[in-house]
């Protein structure tokens, strides 16, 4: 079976080999694409600054006792959001494509405050680019493809009519019941 990001030449190749070879790890851990592993470590950045930021403020304590916990807890829970979201893109989720634009799109608006009305363009312009990095990679075609479930020879509305991931879900129950 040629799937999505295969070779051209591969589909030649795996009618002859099938079953030698055993799936790659990488393969078996995520289906998606590079493009959505890789939206899935950069959206990781985020959540990992958000825990230093909420162990920062707890060292220092700069807030009231009584707002201290709180904060820290608030950030902590947005971090625990972020890494869930990262996590499941570079585990191939298509249900983390979603929230990991909308963290994206929360960056590029920090990003922005922080190089416009806040003055401060060496903060703002990195997580403004870190998030217009994750929506590239979150809407490039390989991963339009693979939220949508495309085979080969489809187009986008096909795939799309056809039920995109939840076809691709039963195809696979399908395939692993019949092996």
């Amino acid at each position: 079976m040629l799937t999505y990001g295969d070779p051209p030449w591969w589909g030649a190749v795996s009618g002859s080999l099938e079953g030698c070879f055993a799936v790659s790890i990488a393969d078996k851990l995520s289906p998606a694409p590079r493009e959505v592993r890789l939206a899935g470590a950069v959206t990781a950045l985020p959540g990992l600054a958000l825990i230093v930021f909420a162990i920062l403020l707890l060292v220092n304590g700069r807030a009231g006792p009584e707002n201290l916990l709180a904060e820290v807890a608030y950030y902590l829970v947005l971090a625990a959001g972020t890494l869930a979201c990262a996590a499941g893109l570079m585990m191939g989720k298509t249900w983390a494509r979603s929230p990991g634009v909308v963290v994206a799109l929360i960056l590029v608006g920090v990003g922005w405050y922080g190089a416009g009305p806040s003055g401060q363009p060496l903060w703002g312009v990195p997580l403004g680019l870190v998030g217009v990095a994750v929506i590239v990679l979150l809407f490039r075609r390989p991963s339009r493809a693979w939220a949508l479930g495309m085979q080969e020879g489809e187009t986008e509305e096909e795939a799309a009519e056809r039920d995109g991931a939840a076809g691709r879900a039963a195809r696979r129950e399908r395939e692993e019941r019949d092996s």
